[in-house]
């Protein structure tokens, strides 16, 4: 069953070594991610899940992957992962929430699943529900950006409808039903780039029918990019 999860974005400037150092948008959105780990934590999962956009759809994802791409060196494992020189396979969402495990030194028991973009909605929905069938206190870790087209230099009416997608989708996180996450509009997701909505209908089929308590923590548009950190807490 689903307890809790949270919601982060994953640009490859929050690693330490690839952004720039002392750039307080990057601090702020760090802090709270890791404040979002800290609710996960609290909730006492037997198992966490790190879920993100990826070039195919597995229940269970490899458990390394590698930064240079990115212009750094950097080999990231889930924690737990015995060899993580091994494989250099998980896609960038996951890396980038294998690293913030990594550095607040999560120790529990964590996975990872990827959803590929061309996944059928329905698709999305049943991997939820089978990652929340695992154990009987299941967390997610949803790696899920917004729009990349909130830059000044995108065109005034592209930037308006990729703004309003992306006030849609804090809406449906701070309202914490998962019905909300299922009806943020495909088409315009797709229109203004959003690649977060698969892993978002991954989040809603692990709720299932919930109650959950939810806040939104961040949202910003750094970068030119629709960032958002949300929690969502299994209410009773």
């Amino acid at each position: 069953m689903l307890i809790a999860a949270a919601v982060c974005p994953y640009p490859p400037l929050m690693v330490s070594g690839v952004g720039p150092s002392g750039d307080p948008r990057l601090d702020d959105l760090r802090t709270a991610c890791w404040s979002a780990l800290d609710d996960l934590r609290a909730a006492s999962p037997d198992v966490l899940v790190v879920v993100g956009p990826g070039d195919t759809t597995q229940d269970e994802a490899p458990r390394a992957g590698s930064l240079a791409p990115y212009g750094v060196d950097i080999t990231i494992a889930l924690p737990g992962a015995a060899e993580p020189s091994e494989s250099h396979a998980l896609p960038l969402s996951v890396s980038v929430g294998a690293w913030l495990l990594q550095r607040d030194g999560w120790d529990g028991t964590v996975s990872a699943a990827t959803v590929a973009g061309d996944a059928g909605d329905a698709d999305c929905v049943e991997l939820g529900r089978r990652i929340a069938n695992r154990a009987d206190r299941v967390a997610l870790l949803v790696m899920a950006d917004g729009s990349p087209l909130r830059a000044d230099t995108t065109p005034r009416d592209l930037r308006a409808r990729a703004t309003a997608y992306d006030a849609a989708l804090a809406s449906a996180l701070r309202d914490g039903d998962p019905q909300r996450l299922l009806d943020l509009d495909a088409a315009l997701a797709a229109e203004v780039g959003s690649p977060g909505r698969k892993a978002l209908r991954v989040l809603a089929g692990a709720a299932d029918d919930g109650l959950f308590d939810a806040e939104v923590t961040y949202e910003d548009a750094s970068y030119g990019v629709g960032y958002l950190v949300g929690v969502w807490e299994r209410h009773g």
